[in-house]
């Protein structure tokens, strides 16, 4: 299977350009990449290598599959969809809001884009806690941790998809009680600074 060979190969042609963060949340004072900072070095370099990606989505699911155009052989990067509320949008723009996240995400991945964590501007630079010995199953999230670092998020105006890789989960619903209420804690205390200001 020449697909993780010339996935490998574009990777490393992409390292090689210079590619520069156009995106800036201004709330938060972080730059970040946008989808156009990279596709079309992305384009080309499959282009040259052989490589050719598909995207697609379901309600639950957004899934990148990489194909070798030569041998037909694949590789399939997956992300869980998310949701947005934008203010003053249609549903319709909510989605392509989201569908663009995630072709952002599943690009990312795919191609070993490193950014640094936007979620330390956003969280007053906290590290993580220390995570739970090896061999303990986390206990799950509750539904009331749920509402509250949803409520949160609102009233603070922060990035759920942000949060959710500052503790490398694809999602809130899959964090453990701890992270939580570490998420919880972070958020409370940019609330309250913002409510300071």
């Amino acid at each position: 299977m020449k697909v993780y060979k010339k996935l490998i190969d574009a990777r490393n042609m992409l390292q090689t350009k210079e590619l520069s963060k156009s995106g800036h949340n201004k709330f938060a004072g972080y730059k970040y990449f946008e989808l156009a900072d990279f596709l079309p070095s992305i384009q080309q370099i499959f282009q040259e290598v052989g490589l050719v990606d598909v995207i697609s989505f379901t309600a639950e699911t957004a899934t990148m599959t990489i194909f070798d155009v030569e041998d037909g052989s694949s590789i399939v990067f997956t992300s869980p969809m998310g949701s947005a509320s934008l203010k003053g949008c249609h549903e319709v723009q909510n989605i392509g809001a989201v569908e663009t996240y995630q072709r952002r995400y599943l690009y990312t991945t795919a191609m070993a884009i490193v950014e640094s964590d936007a979620l330390d501007a956003t969280t007053a630079k906290e590290e993580p806690k220390k995570e739970e010995p090896k061999g303990i199953t986390a206990v799950p999230i509750t539904a009331q941790q749920i509402s509250s670092i949803n409520a949160l998020i609102e009233q603070t105006q922060s990035d759920e998809a942000k949060l959710c890789a500052y503790f490398k989960k694809p999602s809130i619903a899959l964090l453990d009680r701890v992270q939580a209420n570490q998420a919880i804690e972070m958020l409370q205390k940019k609330l309250g600074e913002t409510n300071v200001s």
